[in-house]
């Protein structure tokens, strides 16, 4: 094992925490009444919808910065909300709060454990490259590097976007180990080469749809943190 590759959003990042409060400020500022965490699930609830659309050839590769400034609109649209009744450079602003989403509590340390321990980290990630590296400036995530999904021209679970990160760092892909709270993003991993390790995240879509967070699928590791991953390697 050479290098420990983290999904982000959901894994690393507390999504829907950020854009919550990114939301509640902009829902105070035009004196909306919003229920900001409802409006975060659902402007997520079009991530899945938009990336399929690409992987499936249905339109050309754009960038996750893209899509989720387009879901903006539509998340707006389905609380009856005009988008054009804003200053589209609110807008814009409003849809860069996916830079910026605050750490689960454990991460920064694990990844630096994991770093001292010798591995190559970095995201393995559909965001895109300035994104992602807005985000780790902002949540000091002490990566090796990053490489986008804009660097791939795939979205997860696509294999380019598995198997392209490992290509360019001269890795084979059993050398990599992907780290993800999402079974089908570690299955897909699985399937091209890549090792797995799960990190529970069962509060990542909120208290009132936690889950357990158990491992069942016989990952090479699994955890309740990054730390606790770190530990195990």
């Amino acid at each position: 094992m050479r290098a420990v590759l983290f999904d982000v959003f959901g894994t690393v990042v507390d999504w829907r925490s950020g854009i919550a409060a990114a939301v509640r400020s902009f829902a105070d500022t035009h004196g909306l009444e919003l229920d900001s965490y409802a409006f975060a699930d659902s402007w997520r609830g079009q991530y899945q919808p938009a990336v399929q659309r690409v992987r499936s050839g249905l339109r050309p590769f754009v960038s996750l910065d893209v899509l989720h400034r387009e879901n903006l609109d539509e998340a707006l649209h389905a609380r009856g909300l005009d988008p054009g009744a804003f200053d589209q450079g609110e807008l814009d602003v409003l849809a860069r709060a996916w830079h910026f989403l605050p750490p689960w509590p454990d991460s920064v340390a694990g990844i630096a454990a994991i770093k001292r321990g010798g591995y190559i980290v970095g995201p393995m990630s559909n965001g895109n490259t300035s994104l992602l590296l807005d985000m780790a400036k902002a949540a000091g995530l002490p990566w090796d590097l990053i490489l986008g999904s804009d660097v791939s021209r795939a979205y997860k679970p696509d294999p380019e976007a598995y198997l392209r990160p490992a290509a360019l760092l001269e890795l084979e892909p059993g050398e990599v180990m992907l780290a993800a709270a999402h079974p089908a993003d570690l299955a897909a991993a699985r399937e091209v080469g890549l090792a797995t390790a799960f990190i529970a995240r069962p509060l990542e879509h909120g208290p009132r749809a936690a889950d357990t967070g158990t491992a069942t699928a016989g990952w090479d590791l699994a955890g309740a943190s990054i730390t606790e991953i770190a530990a195990l390697m």
